[in-house]
C-alpha cells in the first residue's frame, strides 16, 4: 500500500516520521490492528522516498534515509532536484549516488515499479 506525506510512522526507535512517499507490504499492514492504524503507524516503511527541498538540509535527509533503514526499510530513496542526484539507500549496502538518472527502478522491493524522474528534473515541462 502506498501512503503520502500525511501519513505518519512510528519507527521501532520512537521517531515519528512522514516520508514524502512510501510503501508497506499488505502483508505487514494486515498484522496491525485497527487501533495501530489509525495513528501513527508503528513501523517502518518498507520503501521510502524523500524529495529534497531548496530549504531542506541534506545533513538532515540523509539521517532520516540512514534511521529509516537502520529501522527496518528496505529500500529508500532521497531525491535532490536542485543536484540531479539520487541517493539509494538499502540495508547493509553503502549508498550509492546516481547523477541524472532518466528513471529509478524499485525492483526487488518493488516488483516492476519504475519511477520517471523527467518531470522532477525539468519541472516545466
Amino acid at each position: 500500500m502506498a501512503f503520502d506525506s500525511s501519513t505518519g510512522f512510528e519507527l521501532p526507535d520512537g521517531a515519528i516520521r512522514s516520508p514524502d512517499a512510501s510503501w508497506v507490504a499488505r502483508t505487514r499492514l494486515a498484522q496491525l490492528t485497527r487501533s495501530q492504524k489509525r495513528k501513527f503507524i508503528p513501523l517502518a516503511p518498507d520503501f521510502v522516498v524523500e524529495l529534497k527541498s531548496p530549504t531542506d538540509s541534506m545533513r538532515v535527509l540523509q539521517s532520516k534515509m540512514r534511521e529509516y533503514v537502520a529501522n527496518g526499510a528496505r529500500l529508500g530513496w532521497l531525491i535532490d532536484p536542485q543536484e540531479r542526484a539520487v541517493y539509494i539507500y538499502r540495508p547493509r549496502a553503502a549508498v550509492r549516488r546516481i547523477d541524472s538518472p532518466a528513471t529509478l527502478s524499485g525492483d526487488p522491493v518493488l516488483p516492476g515499479f519504475t519511477l520517471d524522474l523527467q518531470r522532477i528534473w525539468q519541472p516545466n515541462v
